[in-house]
């Protein structure tokens, strides 16, 4: 169990969680995976790299996992909105909320991610 301490006055436990294997998700690409019932959308950056945000847009209940990876941004399919991989932070209308983002861990060719308990 990985301890992080965000908060000087309460400490967060986080679990890295295997979520799958390298090669289940081509570069370009997003996957749905689902930890403790929440659905994130894991993107498999062009470069090769990952990352890992919530799977519903903050304009509507769509699964950001079924946009469109363009550098590193995950476009919404239904109205457009581009959200950053990095930052969860909209890029463009109709959203305005950001989603959550989570760190992955690439361990030999397995994907993790870290989830707070």
């Amino acid at each position: 169990m990985l301890q992080s301490n965000k908060d000087s006055r309460r400490q967060e436990s986080k679990s890295a969680i295997r979520v799958c294997a390298t090669e289940d998700i081509k570069p370009g690409n997003a996957l749905r995976v689902t930890i403790e019932g929440h659905p994130i959308a894991l993107v498999r950056l062009n470069d090769g790299d990952f990352r890992a945000i919530d799977d519903k847009c903050s304009h509507g209940e769509i699964s950001l996992s079924e946009g469109f990876v363009e550098d590193e941004t995950l476009e919404c399919w239904a109205h457009g909105a581009k959200f950053d991989l990095n930052t969860g932070v909209p890029l463009s209308l109709p959203a305005y909320e950001a989603v959550s983002t989570y760190e992955v861990l690439v361990e030999n060719d397995e994907v993790f991610i870290e989830y707070e308990a």
